[in-house]
């Protein structure tokens, strides 16, 4: 059965340097198969959310340097497909 993965990360003003999140975003690219982000007017926060789908290990990887991030907020979603 395959496993289909949602990644909501809520990229606030807490997020003081948005660099690391993207260097963390390109490292892992090759599990993210869907990217979509979701922006206020003012471009001061958002959503980004990430259709996970690959190597397990790569993805424990991926969230494990997210949430090493100060101020980056993560929910996930699953689905059995």
């Amino acid at each position: 059965m395959e496993m289909i993965e949602i990644l909501g990360l809520y990229v606030g003003n807490t997020v003081a340097d948005k660099n690391p999140l993207q260097q963390v975003l390109t490292q892992y690219g090759n599990v993210i198969r869907t990217r979509l982000g979701l922006t206020v007017t003012s471009g001061a926060h958002g959503i980004i959310l990430l259709e996970l789908s690959g190597d397990s290990k790569e993805i424990k990887n991926l969230k494990a340097a997210l949430s090493e991030i100060d101020g980056l907020q993560l929910q996930k979603m699953s689905f059995e497909a």
